[in-house]
């Protein structure tokens, strides 16, 4: 998909947010990045996108702002902090992070207020298929708009679909992390298991490989858990904690009680108290009650042991 070279500014240079910049300038876009972290613009510089000095030069003329940022906090600091009153009335935000569908509601709302229009972009896949625009993409928000930026959408995405009103694509992203979470604490428990059975991991890892349990999603993190190496994270454990706490809470204040995501939850919280919070949602695996000190993710396994090789 060849993009129109209309000004973009992609805000949010994390591994999802890089790889989206990356396939939209290997699309023909004209974009303009801006990172809290300086180094992290440094690759999307190098493949040709202009590096700017704050969120607010980088939206300057532009006409397209995509979001590609860790929560709703930072959503707030960026679009009603260091960018109020910079949007000029007609902006699109296409907004890929994931928030709650009542925060996505707001937003949409409080930006109509300044003639600004929001895009819900929820995206499914990982760093890699965001580099080369093989991304699922989710759009919610008015149609017509949607229809506005759908090559910017197809750039990015191998899949776009309209779900209606805004909040129904972030309600769909939830749901799909709120699944790959508590199917990673069941492998990774299923690891535990069999590791107190005294059999070693790979054994049981090489038989999920090739079974009907495999997943492309499972698969990917069986690498982390077969090598113990965490790092580089895909999908920082981190994140997995804060999307299983907002479907917690949005299921919660609509009625539904999702006792396994709570027990998910419980699991990831452990999970950074034990400070691997940038570790890959995989370091489940290596959770012990009381192993807060323990090496996991850092290249040794538990003991002190050299891990084996990385995925």
């Amino acid at each position: 998909m060849t993009v129109q070279p209309k000004p973009i500014a992609v805000l949010g240079l994390g591994g999802m947010g890089a790889g989206m910049a990356c396939a939209l300038l290997d699309a023909g876009a004209s974009v303009t990045v801006y990172n809290r972290s300086p180094d992290k613009a440094v690759p999307v510089g190098k493949a040709g996108a202009t590096v700017a000095a704050s969120a607010a030069e980088a939206v300057s003329g532009a006409e397209v702002v995509l979001l590609s940022l860790a929560d709703e906090a930072a959503v707030e600091q960026v679009l009603f902090g260091e960018l109020d009153g910079r949007l000029r009335p007609g902006t699109i935000v296409v907004d890929t992070s994931t928030v709650t569908p009542t925060f996505a509601v707001h937003a949409a709302k409080r930006l109509a207020e300044a003639g600004v229009r929001r895009v819900e972009a929820c995206v499914l896949g990982n760093p890699a298929m965001a580099a080369t625009g093989a991304l699922r993409v989710f759009a919610a928000g008015e149609e017509p708009v949607v229809e506005e930026v759908r090559e910017v959408l197809d750039a990015i995405g191998q899949e776009v679909r309209h779900l209606g009103p805004t909040g129904n694509a972030s309600a769909l992203k939830l749901a799909f992390n709120l699944m790959l979470g508590v199917q990673i604490l069941g492998l990774a428990e299923a690891v535990r298991f069999v590791e107190a059975m005294g059999i070693d991991r790979s054994v049981l890892l090489d038989v999920f490989d090739h079974s009907g349990w495999r997943s492309p999603v499972l698969s990917f993190r069986a690498q982390f858990m077969r090598g113990r190496t965490y790092r580089p994270a895909a999908f920082r454990a981190t994140l997995m904690h804060k999307d299983l706490s907002l479907a917690s809470q949005e299921g919660l204040a609509h009625g539904a009680e999702l006792p396994l995501t709570t027990r998910a939850l419980d699991a990831y919280a452990a999970v950074l108290a034990a400070g691997h919070g940038d570790d890959d949602a995989a370091i489940v695996a290596e959770a012990r009650p009381g192993d807060g000190d323990s090496a996991a993710g850092t290249g040794t396994r538990p003991g002190g042991e050299s891990a084996a090789g990385g995925p």
